[in-house]
């Protein structure tokens, strides 16, 4: 596994043995940040981020090396929250980032209270774990996290649809590589 393109392209990222860690594949990053620049790679600059159920850290500090300002990883596992932040130093990356260590649906409103704003949100739960995506996407739904035109990415199998809603959620494309599909949100206009 390594990062993809931008100021840390092609450099390595560690991930955990026997956790349940399921790295978003290479390809399937690559592709992702090809769709949501279509073609302008300045649109990361000075974004804002949420990396949910972050596992090793791979999107945003994907979101990082293209020049994202800032970059909240979530992630309930204390191995996988300890990873992120060893690749975060692999990298030298010392500012731009929070680790939060908690469970997404209980971060969600922290955030929220802290009025914390991003432009892309990562979901990405173990795909068995389908509750999660459907109270997360309930929670964003009607959260404040989500500036006016900030993007929800979903990573989901192929056999588990988190659907086209909901409201005022909207989802706009859907891309499917191997058994892993990227579902893409927006508010509804």
């Amino acid at each position: 596994m390594r990062v993809i393109a931008g100021k840390f392209r092609s450099r390595p990222l560690r991930s955990l043995r026997g956790l349940d860690l399921r790295p978003t594949a290479d390809r399937l990053r690559e592709t992702l940040f090809n769709v949501l620049s279509a073609g302008n790679p300045a649109v990361f600059e000075d974004t804002a981020w949420l990396d949910l159920c972050a596992g090793t850290g791979a999107v945003g500090i994907e979101a990082l090396s293209r020049g994202a300002a800032k970059v909240y990883f979530v992630e309930s596992s204390t191995a996988a929250a300890t990873l992120i932040r060893q690749n975060l130093h692999s990298l030298d990356v010392a500012d731009g980032f929070e680790v939060v260590k908690e469970d997404v649906t209980c971060a969600l409103p922290k955030l929220e209270a802290r009025n914390v704003t991003a432009n892309f949100i990562f979901l990405d739960p173990p795909y068995r774990m389908e509750k999660i995506y459907v109270e997360a996407l309930q929670l964003l739904s009607q959260s404040t996290l989500l500036a006016p035109d900030a993007v929800l990415i979903v990573e989901h199998d192929k056999r588990f649809d988190p659907g086209d809603g909901p409201a005022p959620l909207q989802r706009y494309r859907k891309l499917e590589q191997g058994d892993a599909v990227v579902s893409f949100y927006r508010r509804a206009r």
